[in-house]
């Protein structure tokens, strides 16, 4: 793979191609739209500082969202977000994309949830044919995203980036949550979260949980972590476990392995072997100065089935059934019922209608349409 020169990236046409990306797959119209009034001049605004090379990331707007559950997300500024798009586009993903596995699927052209259901679907009948029982091990990171370690992550890219001023820009982007108003910011996002809910007017038991979930919350710690929400740390993260991927599927031989983002599925028809597995995973991702968390376990998949994706897989009489789990049920009825706009309404529904294809989701499918009726 031919690498990028630093001086590739100051190219105004390359600038402008970005921007428009972003705002093709952009939900804030206004600010988009206020940015592109004066585009030539912050393009150009950008060019200049990459040139300098005084590059230095801007704050992060640190804010919650609860659904699914209770989350940061750390939004860039427009200036940020081309030089993160630019970055990950031209000199990440070019380098990264052909050092991954098939089956590592999340963010990647062409892959994604669809792909993980195809090659789970793929393995299970393919096991049932010749096999009573069948296992999987099912591993998840304990607080992925912030868990990443700066030191082993830039010890990997060192490697693959040989431009120096790439590998610079690249290394101050995945250090902007070293900065200490971080933490600071995030501290009075819970705060006043907390102090909406004590002043809210839902029950008890609902502040309990709410509060609970806050609690949850990590803070970054120094030299660890990356920003929740940049399209750099989606690459970077698909990326920091793929030597486990690799010792996976070469040294322990392990041939049905799927991985979406930090959640590691292994389907085999011996309990003891993904004991095995689960023990030499374990000594491989302390390695990486990470943990698994208490989602990580064995399941029987012809008995009580196995959650993915917003399923649950189950096999009965050899019969693969694809069942929505109820959180997932509950999160698209909740979605669509705050939706007025009918436009927007039948946008979703198309959309959901497509995530539920797969599913064994007549019933719900029916739900769906009587509360569109309504």
């Amino acid at each position: 793979m031919k690498q990028l020169e630093y001086s590739t990236l100051l190219d105004l046409d390359r600038l402008r191609e970005v921007f428009f990306s972003i705002k093709n797959n952009s939900r804030h119209k206004d600010k988009i739209f206020a940015y592109e009034m004066f585009l030539t001049a912050n393009l150009i605004g950008i060019k200049t500082i990459l040139q300098e090379r005084a590059y230095v990331h801007g704050k992060y707007n640190i804010f919650l969202i609860h659904r699914p559950k209770s989350r940061v997300i750390m939004s860039e500024s427009m200036t940020d977000k081309i030089i993160n798009h630019l970055v990950s586009r031209y000199c990440l993903f070019p380098l990264i994309e052909p050092k991954l596995i098939d089956m590592n699927v999340a963010t990647r052209e062409g892959k994604g949830s669809k792909a993980a259901l195809f090659y789970v679907k793929k393995y299970l009948h393919h096991l049932k044919e010749n096999h009573k029982h069948i296992y999987v091990l099912k591993c998840d990171i304990h607080k992925y995203f912030y868990s990443i370690d700066h030191e082993i992550l830039l010890s990997k890219l060192s490697h693959l980036i040989m431009d120096e001023e790439v590998f610079r820009l690249v290394k101050t982007i995945i250090d902007s949550t070293n900065l200490d108003y971080v933490n600071q910011e995030l501290a009075n996002v819970i705060k006043r979260r907390k102090q909406y809910i004590y002043h809210s007017n839902i029950n008890e038991r609902e502040k309990i949980e709410h509060l609970a979930r806050l609690a949850k919350i990590p803070f970054y710690e120094k030299g660890k972590g990356l920003p929740i929400g940049n399209m750099t740390s989606q690459i970077l993260a698909i990326f920091y476990l793929n030597d486990l991927d690799h010792y996976i599927k070469e040294k322990l031989g392990v041939q049905c392995y799927i991985r979406y983002m930090d959640d590691l599925i292994l389907i085999h028809y011996d309990s003891n072997y993904l004991k095995k597995c689960l023990h030499e995973i374990e000594k491989q991702v302390h390695d990486l100065r990470l943990s698994l968390n208490e989602k990580t376990q064995i399941y029987e998949v012809t008995n009580q089935g196995f959650p993915f994706l917003g399923y649950r897989f189950v096999l009965r009489k050899k019969r693969l059934h694809v069942l929505l789990l109820s959180n997932t049920k509950r999160r698209i009825l909740r979605r669509l019922k705050k939706v007025a706009d009918n436009q927007k309404y039948d946008f979703l529904h198309q959309n959901y209608f497509g995530y539920l294809l797969p599913a064994d989701s007549r019933g719900f499918l029916y739900e769906m349409k009587k509360k569109r009726l309504r």
